[in-house]
């Protein structure tokens, strides 16, 4: 089965499932699509976490996250959330397709080929695609910043054409990759064009640092959840910030509570609050002169008990904490044999730094804008240090064996979203599709609201949305099924075989499985 935002990148996935790929190379093919179909999310300028474990008992977790430039100072105020100074990190989303693909060669009798997984993006940034209604929301939130974006609306502003998008010069980056192989990005001839885009825009990010970009392959963080073992990556992404939420909750007897009730929605809001307190020392582990493991800390029994502890069923703690935002988007792939691949791409903010990379198509990230500028800070900028993520796909355990894929876009929102979804399929044995439908919640600032305020999902009844201001939270209602609470998927592996998943109804995503013969189920 395959998972993801856009049906033409499902599909690209199918297909290679279809031809006896493996859920790594299909995972490839619809990375490369979405970055042709969602440039308003996620591109070949972006960064991707991935996490992949088969039935042998392999769980890794790939960091692609590109680091900023060599040359990187740090400036006295803030670091701009768009243009060429946003523009301070490399991009690894490319590395990693080819770092997986190789895990894939190595671990999973990987066969396919890098320019074969490429072609269908390449014909869809050559012949068009419609865009997608998340596309043209974004676009339009953005319509009165992007006109001084360079070179962005002549690419992306097709309002007064209705037909199809075409990015001939993205598909010529692409062909240059599939012919040439992933790393031409890094230190082949598309770098060189790169690089004198970077320098054009006025980007501090030179040849030397695309050739320094690599994956790191780690071990994923791991929390067991009432017997369900939950897998997320490692510092700097805030997957320990997910666990930790969990590792709190669990501390709870859900069953207690109703799905998508003031009781609920509370607890999940104050486990949220109490895990979030903790994340600020979260940082690329490269940096740490002290040795300190955040993530450690935050998943030690004592420290989640005394989180629980601290949470009071009949009041809400005030919430006056800064939170980020960022778009990104989630897809996961199985095959026959039970391997799995579950990974998020993303260029940061929608529509990322707005910064098009002259002549070759490419959108580059601002994840530099993810950076402190304040001395001593854990996540202060430094030459060729990764920002804090808050990329977290997540894998379930269950007998050893792949149980949940799931993830969600929304930066600050990921966590939080992923605390209904987990809780509405573990604790209340909901489907994918059930799961994915509850009310969702999402503390702090958004990019349409400022407040610091609790905005609940308008599908939530009027009497639960009273009773949480009741418990002393600051509630602000959003329609039902809006953009804001972001795009999530999941995919349930069961004990006899079957597989069943399902994309987000926020969205125009798709869930699309194969039926294979015997010969291919090998």
């Amino acid at each position: 089965m395959v998972v993801s935002p856009y049906p033409l990148a499902t599909e690209a996935g199918r297909a290679v499932l279809a031809r006896g790929g493996n859920a790594i190379e299909a995972a490839v093919a619809v990375a490369a699509v979405l970055a042709v179909v969602m440039p308003h999310f996620c591109g070949l300028g972006g960064d991707a976490v991935w996490l992949v474990c088969d039935r042998e008992g392999r769980r890794r977790c790939f960091l692609g996250i590109g680091q900023a430039a060599a040359g990187v100072t740090v400036p006295k105020d803030a670091i701009p959330a768009r243009g060429p100074s946003s523009m301070l990190t490399s991009a690894c989303a490319v590395d990693s397709w080819g770092h997986a693909l190789a895990f894939s060669a190595a671990n999973w009798a990987g066969r396919e080929s890098f320019a074969d997984l490429m072609s269908p993006a390449i014909e869809l940034a050559d012949g068009g695609y419609i865009p997608s209604a998340s596309q043209d929301f974004w676009l339009d939130f953005r319509g009165q910043e992007h006109p001084v974006w360079p070179g962005f609306a002549a690419i992306f502003d097709h309002r007064s054409d209705a037909g199809l998008l075409r990015q001939p010069q993205l598909a010529a980056s692409l062909r240059s990759l599939a012919n040439e192989g992933y790393r031409s990005f890094y230190d082949g001839c598309l770098a060189e064009a790169i690089a004198d885009g970077l320098a054009k825009v006025g980007s501090p990010l030179n040849k030397a640092d695309l050739a320094a970009t690599r994956t790191r392959e780690v071990d994923p963080l791991a929390l067991d959840y009432r017997g369900t073992l939950l897998l997320a990556p490692p510092p700097p992404t805030q997957g320990c910030s997910t666990l930790a939420i969990m590792g709190i909750l669990s501390r709870f007897d859900l069953v207690e509570t109703t799905p998508g009730t003031a009781a609920r929605i509370h607890l999940l809001v104050e486990a949220t609050k109490q895990a979030f307190l903790k994340r600020s020392s979260i940082a690329d582990p490269d940096f740490d002169t002290g040795k300190h493991d955040p993530a450690a800390a935050m998943l030690e029994t004592g420290t989640l008990d005394a989180a629980a502890g601290r949470i009071d069923p009949a009041s809400a703690m005030a919430w006056p904490h800064p939170v980020n935002s960022a778009d990104t988007v989630f897809f996961a792939v199985t095959d026959p044999q039970g391997r799995c691949a579950s990974l998020l791409q993303s260029t940061y903010f929608d529509w990322g730094s707005g910064v098009i990379v002259p002549g070759t198509g490419i959108l580059w990230q601002n994840r530099g804008a993810a950076f402190s500028t304040e001395p001593g800070h854990p996540n202060c900028l430094a030459p060729g240090k990764r920002p804090f993520y808050t990329l977290n796909p997540g894998i379930a355990i269950r007998d050893g064996e792949p149980y949940l894929l799931y993830g969600t876009q929304g930066a600050d929102g990921q966590p939080q979203t992923l605390s209904v979804l987990l809780t509405s399929l573990l604790d209340d044995a909901m489907t994918p599709e059930l799961a994915l439908a509850q009310p969702r919640f999402l503390l702090g600032r958004t990019f349409s609201d400022s407040r610091d305020s609790l905005k609940i999902e308008g599908s939530i009844r009027p009497e639960e949305a009273e009773a949480l201001s009741a418990l002393g939270h600051e509630v602000a209602m959003l329609p039902a099924l809006s953009p804001i609470f972001g795009q999530a998927g999941v995919i349930r592996l069961s004990e006899n075989g079957s597989v069943e998943g399902a994309h987000d109804p926020r969205g125009n995503g798709s869930a699309a499985s194969v039926a294979l013969s015997p010969d291919q189920n090998r």
